[in-house]
C-alpha cells in the first residue's frame, strides 16, 4: 500500500452534513447529499437514509464536514462520540487511526467480513469497480491477540484470495503495517 494524498474526502468547503447519534453509528437523514457521500464509499444506505459508522462519522466530523446531534438535539463534538464508540467497542481508538490513516492515503475502506476483520480496503480509483484488495485487521500495542483469532483471519483471507494486513497502533497513535501471508509453528 503506497503514500498518496486524500483523494477520496469530500472537503469541508464542499458542504457540512448533519447526523443523527444512533446506536449504531450516525444516521443522515435522506434531505441531504447522500449521493455525494455513498458514491466516496463512506456508509451504508437503508430506507433512504445513509447510516455512518462511528468511525467513519469521527473521520468526518473530525474534517469539519459534519455535525452530530443526539436525540434531543445536542450536539455531539468529536469527543463525546469517541466515548460512545469505546462504550461498543474497546478496540474503537485503533480502528478510527486505522480508518483516518488510510482514508489520508486515499483508500475506500469499508466494514470488514467479521471473524476478526475490521475493514476491506480498495485500491486508489477502484471502489465501485472491483473488489477490495486488503482485509484490516486492527490491534492496538500491548493487547495481545490470540494465535487462533489471527490464524481464522488469515484463512478467511486466503480462501477470499485477499492480503491480510495487520494495522498495529502503537502507543505514541501511530499506525504500522504489516502484510500477513502464512503462519509457521515449530
Amino acid at each position: 500500500m503506497n503514500k498518496s494524498k486524500d483523494n477520496t474526502s469530500p472537503s469541508s468547503s464542499e458542504f457540512k452534513i448533519r447526523g443523527l447519534l444512533v446506536e449504531k453509528g450516525v444516521r443522515i437523514g435522506k434531505k441531504q447529499n447522500l449521493d455525494e457521500l455513498s458514491s466516496k464509499g463512506y456508509g451504508v444506505t437503508e430506507d433512504d437514509e445513509l447510516q455512518l459508522s462511528f468511525y467513519e462519522a469521527l473521520y468526518l466530523t473530525n474534517k469539519g464536514m459534519l455535525e452530530v446531534e443526539d436525540e434531543k438535539g445536542t450536539k455531539v463534538d468529536f469527543q463525546k462520540l469517541l466515548q460512545f464508540y469505546e462504550r461498543i467497542d474497546e478496540n474503537a481508538w485503533a480502528k478510527y487511526l486505522t480508518y483516518r490513516d488510510l482514508r489520508s492515503r486515499g483508500y475506500v475502506i469499508r466494514e470488514g467480513f467479521g471473524l476478526g476483520v475490521d475493514f476491506r480496503v480498495y485500491e486508489r480509483g477502484e471502489y465501485g469497480k472491483n473488489t477490495a484488495k486488503y482485509l484490516i485487521l486492527s490491534i492496538q500495542e500491548g493487547k495481545p491477540i490470540s494465535l487462533e483469532d489471527l490464524t481464522t483471519a488469515l484463512k478467511q483471507c486466503l480462501s477470499l484470495k485477499k492480503e491480510l494486513i495487520l494495522a498495529v497502533m502503537n502507543r505514541r497513535g501511530e499506525t504500522v503495517y504489516y502484510s500477513v501471508s502464512q503462519l509457521t509453528l515449530k
